[in-house]
């Protein structure tokens, strides 16, 4: 192979030229309200296009996590014990690297290459950045973001980006953009060299400098207003977080709630917003039983039952990525199941005393100093969040037809490219 991940990136230029063209011009004579929909529905397609190769990595590595999660809530074995550090090692490795695994995804499916946006990833996740985005010295503040680092003497905010997806897909878009370009204007001698240098280092700095940065704002913005909710009522903060907060995972924004969880359980021992969480992973995990079980495709049963255990094992990407977004009604009904959950919830004033969410979690929801309403409370919020999520999604959600049409559907490679019919 004459350059770096050559076989990957390369086709037939005749035909790609033409492709552009009838979408540029399908482009033209769509409507706003097409163009919105289309761009959402290609965005849609590339994140779990992305993530689908590393859906059973996800699963087994969940049902592991909640396995150990278990052990440890019985205390049957020690988070201070070797057999628990590497046993979490195992389950937890591929969540701590996904941008390297989705970097290298994400460039299959949007024409980048894949080895150097995997390279990218292993930036993003190398131990001094995430040592710089944790422990980094902070000289100041900017829109509510740390300034913990400089860039050639530029005040910058590093963020962590262990565990995202996000970000990698949209550096896998601009290397999309860049590389062509790179690859153009390089002679063809030095391409092999210089066209992952360039790439590495703007698409690096780009996600570092620009992109981590913006999330990091929106995050914080989106932390404030999800306390102030809260404050007036918990009972509708839990219907709004519990309806939308999977769909914040799709964007890595909510890691905005993280901290809030992390800080409520060190301070006062306890958290009302994990709480309402957990009902969100109870009710992907309905949602994808029901696909698991109305289903009579072999590979769709494949990946839904393993889906369905690790949501209900604290871990929704595989039953969100591997099912229920790639077939849009069915997240939709998880998240209608999710938003009754998190009413019932903040309505019950549920709080838990642990980290381990979803159905594994159960022991993170008694009170050390005895069981309370608030543990009768989390079995009535997830046994409805279970129901509803899984008859909604059998009645409304899901069909066979829905895998049919997406498998007749012409795969999306460029993200705005593809046009819709």
């Amino acid at each position: 192979m004459g350059q770096l991940g050559a076989g990957f990136g390369d086709a037939d230029a005749s035909a790609v030229a033409m492709e552009k063209e009838a979408n540029r011009l399908a482009w033209q004579k769509m409507t706003p309200w097409q163009k919105v929909k289309h761009g959402f529905s290609s965005l849609i397609g590339v994140i779990t296009g992305s993530m689908i190769p590393v859906i059973g990595l996800l699963a087994a590595s969940g049902i592991l996590k909640g396995i150990l999660s278990l052990l440890k809530n019985f205390n049957l074995v020690s988070a201070t014990t070797p057999t628990y550090v590497i046993i979490n090692a195992m389950g937890d490795s591929v969540f701590y690297f996904l941008p390297i695994f989705v970097g290298f995804t994400a460039a299959k499916k949007l024409g980048a290459d894949p080895v150097i946006m995997g390279i990218i990833g292993g930036v993003l996740t190398y131990p001094a950045i995430v040592s710089m985005a944790t422990t980094g010295k902070v000289t100041g503040h900017l829109l509510g973001m740390a300034i913990n680092a400089n860039f050639f003497g530029i005040p910058v905010h590093v963020a962590s980006y262990t565990y995202s997806i996000f970000p990698m897909i949209a550096g896998a878009w601009l290397a999309s953009k860049l590389e062509p370009w790179l690859k153009r204007v390089i002679p063809t001698v030095l391409r092999m060299i210089f066209v992952p240098l360039f790439e590495v280092v703007i698409i690096s700095g780009a996600i570092i400098i620009i992109l981590g940065p913006i999330i990091t704002a929106l995050s914080g913005a989106l932390a404030a207003g999800i306390v102030a909710i809260y404050k007036l009522s918990p009972a509708i903060s839990g219907l709004i977080i519990g309806g939308f907060y999977q769909v914040l995972v799709i964007f890595g924004l909510h890691w905005a709630i993280i901290p809030i969880v992390v800080n409520d359980i060190t301070t006062t021992g306890h958290s009302y917003l994990n709480a309402i969480v957990s009902a969100t992973m109870v009710a992907q995990g309905g949602a994808v039983l029901a696909i698991a079980l109305k289903s009579k495709f072999a590979n769709i049963k494949e990946l839904a039952w393993p889906a369905t255990i690790s949501a209900f094992c604290g871990v929704t990407e595989p039953a969100m990525y591997g099912i229920n977004l790639k077939y849009g009604r069915a997240f939709i009904t998880a998240s209608i199941g999710g938003a009754v959950g998190g009413f019932l919830t903040g309505l019950f004033n549920v709080n838990m005393w642990g980290f381990a969410g979803s159905l594994i979690g159960v022991t993170s929801f008694i009170n050390p100093k005895g069981l309370d309403f608030s543990f009768y409370g989390f079995l009535i919020a997830s046994a409805i969040d279970l129901i509803v999520a899984f008859t909604l999604t059998w009645m409304f959600g899901f069909s066979d037809n829905d895998v049919k049409n997406v498998k007749k559907a012409p795969e999306k490679k460029h993200l705005g490219q593809q046009v819709a019919n």
